[in-house]
């Protein structure tokens, strides 16, 4: 089955898809799925809801001896394996109204806890002082997180999506490693420029161990995931009605 000129849409409309050749002599093209998928939508949202438990946990600064990290650490690279099953299965556009809704939803939620902190409280009320201290840098943070997961997230889905209809269905691993290292880089130097001060770095000695840890260790655990990833993409490559047949 050939995927359908729907299908074909989400891929970059610059750069049309080229044949590849097989081992067998023919031909096979880069296909992806149509985003109108319910699973799309359930990646969709998953993917939002790491990003803004990722931006509350990140105005918590962390240490693990030298180690100097953020409450959120645990969480963000998951938006990225995210990322990676969106661009390599439904393609750029969708990956890009992936991050452009991610966006907007998280640009949401600060407004909501901006509105919840400045509402009146009760009488009986004590945990003001908390909640301020909790929520209240959040949105500096959200400025960090979303400039980087936008600057990020699109160079990761821009670069697997570029080497996909390069090579075709061949090479998933290669593509999932380029792409995340080429992302990755972007994104942390981004968010760490704009959210040193919100968790107390100040040196430039501690700035430069926060962005290395932060870039190695968010690659690391990409690369640590990559066989999951790749088997949930397959899944969904198997799954999705609108995919080619194409293997990964």
């Amino acid at each position: 089955m050939h995927a359908s000129s729907g299908d074909r849409a989400d891929t970059l409309p610059q750069h049309p898809t080229s044949p590849q050749p097989t081992g067998t002599g023919r031909v096979r093209q880069a296909v992806f799925a149509s985003a109108g998928s319910p699973y799309f939508s359930a990646v969709l949202a998953l993917m939002a809801v790491v990003v803004i438990l990722s931006n509350i946990g990140a105005t918590k600064g962390v240490t693990f001896g030298p180690v100097i990290t953020d409450g959120g650490f645990f969480l963000f690279p998951l938006a990225y394996i995210l990322g990676d099953v969106v661009s390599e299965v439904y393609g750029f556009r969708a990956a890009r109204r992936s991050i452009i809704t991610t966006f907007v939803l998280a640009a949401f939620a600060v407004l909501c806890f901006w509105i919840i902190i400045i509402l009146p409280g009760a009488g009986w009320y004590d945990g003001q002082e908390a909640l301020e201290r909790t929520l209240g840098p959040v949105w500096q943070i959200v400025a960090a997180s979303l400039c980087g997961f936008l600057v990020g997230q699109t160079l990761n889905s821009y670069v697997l999506v570029r080497m996909k209809e390069r090579f075709g269905e061949k090479g998933l691993v290669g593509r999932l490693m380029g792409s995340t290292g080429v992302g990755e880089f972007a994104d942390t130097l981004i968010f760490c420029t704009i959210a040193a001060s919100v968790i107390g770095i100040s040196t430039v000695p501690d700035f430069v161990n926060y962005v290395l840890v932060g870039f190695v260790y968010k690659t690391a655990v990409e690369f640590a995931f990559v066989p999951v990833t790749t088997l949930v993409i397959r899944w969904f490559k198997r799954h999705e009605p609108t995919y080619g047949n194409a293997a990964a």
